[in-house]
């Protein structure tokens, strides 16, 4: 009921249209004035009362539809309402009344139809705005940033002469005899504002666009982040399904890096203000919405310039009707069938539709004219590093020295040198303590499964749900060492973890030093600076003697465990998961070139491209080099295209053969080339970067699978929406020469307009269903 209340208020001449039907049955031949001598014939015309009414409103629908049709024309849109404009006149000219009034109530419902279909449409990116901040806690305790006096003498008075501020006593709380300690200076009573007070915590609610940068933000549980900013809270627990499409929360803690649109969890966190409003994440992220809602695609534009023949054959139609039959009644029955609303609604609700079904996938495009080309790609660049690979290197094995007798099997090994690395900030740290950290899962499943013979079974820490860590450092450029559950452990360089304290000294364990191929290592020549002792001389020990060679994509750190050299884990950059049947499936849609651009070396970029299944590859690229191929590829695709397709696109607007080049990458250095590409696509997890803010394709949830999907929707949305238009024009025009042979009567033919409008816009919001 409210839907249709709202409908109504949207088209307010629905609701007049259907009303009038009451008169026009009761006192459609109804002429009082007749009684009283008075005549209101004009000619052949002699309306009765509800036929008057019928007549005003055909007056009022004319003169709006009239205006309509010239902002259109301001707005460079063609105005192809005058079908209606004629179809509506030439019904009272023939005194069919009731045609005329099927005639207005067809118009009303045709733009609440409109309304509706658009709504819908649009639902999936208006869900996106509605979720949007509006409002922000700012914390108004004294000394929090965001609220420090400007000026050294603003608030004098307040602070006492040990420099602290005044608060309120107990007494002068007036509440229950509880203290609530508020700060007294001028800046929390601001008007219009109301301190709130929640277990200490003092804010006052204000407009998102009035933070500040350093403002200390409250957001309670439930709530949406207002800007971007620092987390200050201990941990915290976000929602960011709004932001990237993530299904599950995710837990962050305090210095973490807070995103506008996150929803909080169940506890409050407190967070300070890094961006304003308007450059926060959420707002970004509103922008390429309302650039996509607000654009025009060509196949749109072309849609407009078409009306206009349609336009000219249905006049022909019912000119040649009405000359043949001699009657001008034939000229209205076939004119109200004319309708041009399959090109006029269908193919914009149909595009819009297609927006908000990528929306819906996690996908942003910045104009509707990027969802029209995305169906016609044919050649795709990929960047490798974080694009076709994971961000970070993975682990893919665990090497122990040839000889080795160190007790630790892999999963312990991975489990100590996992716990010291997530103290790292080196570029391969997460690897490993990612790796660590499911072997320590492995370790935990065979403890409760009962096993107890593992090599640490009687040292401090054993059977904890966490190791006892002591005495973490790192190296900057060598490596990180630490103390996990009272074992001596390095992991990094070998030269570091081979070192003994000194940190110059090279030590192997006596089972490795006994296998070492290059020379047997001796007792450590260490010089004891307090005794002045000294060992015997050693030799340097060699990691090819100790090892197999390494891949040429693959690095190594070493691990030494209480002073002997335990294992080498080897990491490289591994490909995504999806990424060789993301592949398959963009050559399974028809895309026929897949290329990778890379500057990494030629060995490891190959070895990358055959695991996912690309044969061209150009490696060693800097960006400029990147930039040059994608330039190159566009431009020979550009000049492929026919003569006769060159001429076609300077009529319509649209090329039928043209090849597009698409760039899809993550980092920093692929801004410049997303932007020479004719579609750029970025792959983020939400986050802004150089390269969603240059690309026209901004992929939130970091899925590859992504790509071959948002190629799918726009060649579904181009194929749905021309299905609508043809089905509508096509019954339009099988209706006007039906009505030209007198086969559909003129009230019957009014109707017949209005139910071919409806199927050709609910044929275009099937646009919106999830066919894959």
């Amino acid at each position: 009921m409210r839907r249709i209340i709202s409908i109504c208020k949207e088209v307010p001449l629905l609701p007049i249209a259907i009303i009038a039907a009451i008169p026009l049955a009761l006192l459609g031949s109804w002429r009082p004035w007749e009684a009283a001598g008075v005549s209101l014939t004009f000619g052949p015309f002699n309306p009765g009362v509800g036929q008057w009414i019928v007549i005003a409103l055909v007056v009022y629908t004319i003169v709006v539809t009239v205006i309509g049709m010239i902002d259109d024309l301001r707005h460079g849109h063609v105005g192809v309402d005058l079908l209606a404009v004629i179809a509506i006149a030439s019904t009272v000219a023939v005194q069919e009344y009731w045609a005329a009034w099927a005639v207005v109530l067809m118009i009303s419902s045709g733009e609440a139809i409109e309304e509706f279909a658009q709504s819908k449409a649009e639902s999936n990116l208006t869900a996106l705005v509605d979720a949007a901040p509006r409002t922000a806690h700012v914390v108004t305790l004294p000394g929090v940033r965001g609220h420090v006096h400007t000026t050294g003498g603003e608030h004098a008075a307040d602070v006492t002469e040990g420099g602290f501020r005044k608060v309120a006593g107990a007494g002068d709380s007036g509440v229950g005899g509880s203290a609530a300690y508020v700060s007294v200076s001028g800046e929390s009573d601001k008007p219009g504002t109301k301190p709130y007070d929640a277990a200490g915590e003092h804010f006052e609610t204000v407009p998102v666009d009035q933070v500040k940068l350093g403002d200390v933000i409250l957001v309670l549980p439930g709530e949406t982040v207002p800007v971007d900013g620092e987390l200050l809270s201990g941990v915290a627990t976000l929602d960011l399904s709004n932001i990237n499409g993530e299904p599950v929360p995710r837990e962050v803690y305090a210095g973490a890096r807070v995103l506008s649109g996150a929803v909080n969890g169940s506890t409050a966190l407190t967070m300070r203000a890094t961006q304003l409003a308007q450059d926060s994440q959420y707002q970004k992220i509103l922008e390429l919405v309302s650039s996509a809602q607000q654009s025009r695609p060509t196949v749109v534009k072309t849609a407009d310039v078409l009306a206009v023949p349609f336009t000219i054959l249905s006049l022909a139609i019912a000119g040649i009707a009405w000359a043949v039959a001699g009657t001008p009644l034939r000229f209205a029955q076939v004119l109200v069938l004319a309708t041009p609303c399959p090109l006029l609604i269908a193919a914009p609700v149909a595009y819009v539709a297609g927006t908000g079904r990528l929306a819906k996938a996690g996908i942003l495009i910045k104009a509707q004219d990027v969802l029209e080309n995305l169906g016609r790609v044919s050649h795709i660049f990929f960047d490798k590093t974080g694009t076709l690979t994971v961000k970070q290197p993975q682990v893919v094995r665990v090497e122990r020295p040839f000889e080795n007798s160190s007790p630790y099997n892999e999963s312990h090994i991975l489990m100590m040198a996992g716990v010291v690395e997530g103290y790292s900030v080196h570029i391969l740290s997460k690897g490993i303590a990612a790796a660590g950290q499911k072997a320590m899962q492995e370790l935990y499943a065979r403890y409760e499964n009962g096993q107890r013979l593992c090599a640490e079974r009687d040292l401090p820490g054993h059977g904890r749900d966490y190791p006892v860590v002591k005495n973490i450092e790192e190296q900057s450029g060598k490596g990180v060492s630490g103390e996990v559950n009272g074992h001596a452990v390095r992991v990094g360089r070998f030269a570091y973890v081979t070192a003994d304290e000194a940190g110059f000294t090279h030590v192997l364990g006596a089972g490795a030093a006994a296998g070492t191929a290059a020379g047997a290592v001796a007792d450590s020549a260490v010089g004891d600076s307090a005794t002045g002792t000294a060992a015997g001389a050693s030799k340097k020990p060699e990691v090819n003697s100790l090892f197999a060679p390494l891949e040429p994509d693959e690095m190594a750190a070493y691990v030494a465990i209480d002073g002997k050299l335990a294992a080498r884990i080897v990491l490289r950059d591994v490909p995504r998961e999806n990424a060789k049947s993301s592949l398959e499936k963009l050559h399974r849609l028809g895309v026929k070139k897949l290329s990778m651009l890379t500057g990494d070396k030629e060995a490891s970029a190959r070895i990358i491209a055959g695991e996912v299944g690309i044969d061209d590859v150009q490696s060693e690229l800097f960006p400029e080099g990147k930039v040059a191929a994608v330039k190159n590829a566009t431009e020979d695709a550009h000049q492929n295209q026919p003569a006769w397709d060159k001429v076609v696109q300077r009529v319509v607007g649209e090329s039928m053969t043209r090849q597009v080049t698409m760039m899809v990458g993550d980092g920093v250095n692929d801004a410049p080339v997303l932007a020479v590409a004719d579609i750029g696509m970025a792959m983020t997890d939400g986050t802004s970067t150089a390269a969603s803010e240059s690309a026209q394709v901004v992929i939130m949830n970091d899925d590859i699978a992504s790509v071959p999907r948002a190629i799918a929707i726009a060649r579904r949305t181009k194929k749905v929406m021309l299905q609508a238009v043809l089905v509508g024009l096509g019954l339009a025009i099988i209706g006007m020469v039906a009505a030209a042979f007198n086969l559909i009567p003129v009230v019957v033919g009014a109707f017949m307009q209005e139910a071919i409008d409806v199927v050709s816009i609910l044929w275009a919001l099937t646009a919106l269903l999830d066919r894959e």
